[in-house]
């Protein structure tokens, strides 16, 4: 064996879900080499498959950057080594060295066995507590925590190719693209939408304002109310203008069903604010029937869970709007904790922050007109995202009637 090579091994779905590409791939990428010293592939769809390599770089620090870069595709070292750990040296401040995540579920050796990392999203550290081990933002890290640094004792698994058939992510791949068949695709993700909540699965919506100025809001409420939605992350605009549209009709000021000009339209989302405000809150303009219709009504009345997160260009901002960022994200992760399935609509900057919060078993949809939306958020680390370039005012009413289609099968 050369001197600097290191035996590694991988198993899981290793050929149908790119694995092992992959793997071969960055090895190649680095200018490294390998030699496949032993491999099983699985024999039927359901079979795990194995493989153990030998890695050689150019020098210690050569390999050290390859083995890096496979442990995060999946590879483990076969001579294991447990988790390194160091303390916290105060609030809010990491190790040196210290590991930073992936969004893929990860594994740890600690006290001769692998520990799952609990609450897993991209670019956080690993703390260490009572054999458990947590991914935790740096806001939240406490002097003292024992924290992760470097990348022994870490397994990654990467997600794998769906066993059970066809769905609208296979069909798709990970892609964007506006010169798809739309038809086709909304039916494909309706029956994902119903196909999850038959299993008991839990789907969030992350939306913008396009959703109302498109005439999309109506179909948002709607699938509210036949509960196919669990929670609703937003910002302060679709909030004002859902409220604007379900009690003056417009939104921004135009006519949201023949797209005229309201008459002193101008001014509608201001009054609005400043009906929630002399209601209190959205809650209250729904106990006092200021407020009878729309998504926020829908939540509202559903007892689905909504998160407004505020910024510095809000009119406003409505009393329910979180205006510290830190407190907003803390509150989106509670909602989005154990999603199975999150529908992104219109909005890049909420659609990137929590694609950032999300493990990558979790289905990602996005639909937005712009295809720079759909394909910054990939670029960011969502990678899988199903990336959908059309019009949503046109695009989720097909999704509606599709699931109603699925209700009376």
């Amino acid at each position: 064996m050369a001197k600097y090579t290191q035996e590694i091994e991988v198993d899981g779905h290793l050929i149908d879900s790119s694995i092992l590409t992959k793997i071969f791939d960055k090895i190649m990428d680095l200018h490294g080499e390998f030699q496949v010293e032993e491999i099983n592939i699985g024999k039927k769809k359901k079979d795990p498959s194995y493989a153990r390599l030998s890695v050689t770089g150019k020098n210690q620090k050569h390999l050290d950057e390859i083995l890096e870069t496979i442990y995060r595709e999946g590879a483990v070292s076969k001579i294991q080594k447990g988790i390194s750990l160091k303390k916290a040296p105060k609030d809010m401040v990491m190790p040196e060295d210290f590991y930073s995540t992936t969004n893929n579920h990860t594994r740890v050796f600690h006290n001769k066995q692998w520990i799952q990392v609990e609450n897993m999203m991209m670019d956080k550290c690993i703390v260490v507590k009572n054999n458990r081990a947590f991914c935790v933002p740096v806001r939240d890290v406490k002097k003292g925590d024992s924290i992760i640094v470097g990348e022994n004792g870490i397994k990654i698994t990467p997600p794998e190719r769906p066993r059970e058939g066809v769905n609208v992510f296979e069909f798709m791949g990970s892609s964007s693209s506006s010169e798809r068949p739309t038809q086709h695709i909304a039916k494909k993700v309706a029956e994902d939408i119903y196909k999850t909540k038959k299993n008991g699965g839990k789907i969030v919506i992350v939306g913008g304002p396009a959703i109302v100025h498109t005439g999309a809001a109506d179909a948002v409420a709607e699938l509210i109310k036949l509960g196919f939605i669990d929670g609703v992350l937003a910002g302060n605009a679709l909030a004002v203008h859902d409220i604007e549209y379900a009690t003056l009709g417009t939104s921004l000021g135009m006519n949201v069903h023949d797209a005229t000009l309201a008459y002193r339209g101008h001014r509608n989302h201001m009054e609005t604010i400043n009906a929630v405000f002399r209601a209190g809150s959205i809650a209250n303009m729904v106990k006092t029937k200021k407020l009878t219709r729309g998504i926020m009504y829908q939540c509202v009345k559903n007892k689905i869970p909504f998160v407004l997160a505020g910024s510095i260009r809000d009119d406003g901002p409505l009393p329910d709007v979180i205006t510290d960022v830190a407190e907003a994200q803390r509150e989106y992760k509670k909602v989005l904790k154990d999603a199975s399935m999150v529908i992104m609509i219109s909005t890049m900057l909420h659609s990137i922050a929590t694609g950032n919060m999300l493990p990558a078993n979790v289905k990602v949809v996005v639909v937005d007109i712009n295809q720079p939306t759909v394909t910054k958020l990939m670029d960011r680390g969502t990678w899988q995202a199903l990336g959908i370039v059309t019009d949503v005012g046109a695009f989720l009413p097909m999704v509606l009637q599709q699931i109603k289609k699925q209700k009376k099968i």
